[in-house]
């Protein structure tokens, strides 16, 4: 399940409002077949895996990350149904679908065919690798990663506005990686008229995984940008994940509307003083509402920096 989970995360920031699921094939100790869910969500991890597999699938297991979709569309048939005609001999599933057209109807539909169906394997690890898809479908807007780049006092910037490059290069190469696992990246007008950035992926191989650019105010944007008047209007925007890179107000405007699902904070060894901070009034009342709101989800060092992951508990 662990590594169906991986290939599942081959299709994330690619797949709309579809879940980027991973399913593996095995016989005998020997992985038949392999499949994730394609660009634009289209074929499904499972019709995928089985369109790179002959034969019949006697005596074989099928591991998937999602609970197979069991409901039409005019896009392809039902997951369900493809894999109770191939008739593996069971079905190992990490997490429930929550959307309510398939939730609990895939493991029924496998089990009416004869298929012994095993789910909950690695159900916390299937949410959190498709946190975009549970947040869409339970909050109906996408997941939201803010990524801050500070140093050690917490500035993003010299008093004079410069900040290339508070953060070395391994550290901006791990912040291109997350670009290339978002549907949006978003910053501020202030950011847009100071900075002009591409806020392209530039790693090699990736170039043509840019995600679609927004930038949050209520003026004019430039051809190729979307533009949103406010923060809770990210759930007009397709696609399950959003990026929000700054600056600091508008960084604080996703904040305080309490739409910040993770903080992925890169922390350089050098101190600033006087400069510009990385977030503005996040409308904090008291010190000990700040208190119980983060939990550390990952930590490591790129290079001299360090990176910090907390997701919202």
């Amino acid at each position: 399940m662990a590594t169906a989970l991986a290939l599942g995360e081959r299709g994330r920031g690619r797949t709309g409002a579809n879940p980027h699921v991973g399913c593996i094939i095995m016989r005998d100790g020997r992985v038949l077949s392999r499949g994730w869910t394609q660009p634009g969500g289209r074929p499904h991890a499972e019709a995928h895996a089985l369109t790179r597999i002959e034969g019949p699938l006697d005596g074989a297991t099928v591991y998937v990350t999602l609970e197979p979709c069991a409901h039409e569309s005019e896009r392809g048939p039902a997951c369900a149904d493809l894999l109770a005609e191939a008739r593996p001999e069971r079905v190992v599933i990490a997490a429930h679908d929550a959307d309510p057209r398939t939730e609990g109807k895939g493991i029924a539909w496998l089990q009416d065919a004869g298929i012994a169906v095993t789910h909950g394997v690695m159900a916390a690890e299937a949410h959190r690798s498709m946190a975009g898809f549970f947040t869409r479908q339970a909050h109906g807007r996408p997941h939201v990663t803010l990524k801050l780049a500070t140093s050690l006092d917490g500035r993003i910037a010299m008093a004079d506005g410069s900040s290339r490059w508070i953060t070395s290069d391994r550290a901006r190469a791990h912040a291109h990686g997350l670009r290339a696992q978002s549907d949006h990246i978003l910053i501020g007008a202030g950011t847009l008229r100071a900075d002009d950035p591409k806020l392209d992926v530039r790693l090699a191989g990736l170039e043509k995984r840019s995600p679609k650019r927004v930038v949050l105010t209520r003026g004019s944007v430039p051809e190729g940008w979307n533009g949103i008047a406010a923060p809770e209007k990210i759930a007009d925007l397709a696609g399950n994940y959003l990026l929000v890179e700054g600056g600091a107000q508008t960084a604080a405007a996703f904040l305080a509307a309490g739409l910040v699902d993770r903080l992925v904070l890169y922390r350089a060894p050098i101190l600033i003083g006087d400069g510009y901070p990385a977030l503005g009034d996040i409308g904090l009342a008291a010190l000990a509402d700040a208190h119980g709101q983060w939990q550390l989800a990952d930590t490591r060092m790129l290079g001299s920096d360090r990176l910090e992951v907390y997701e919202r508990c």
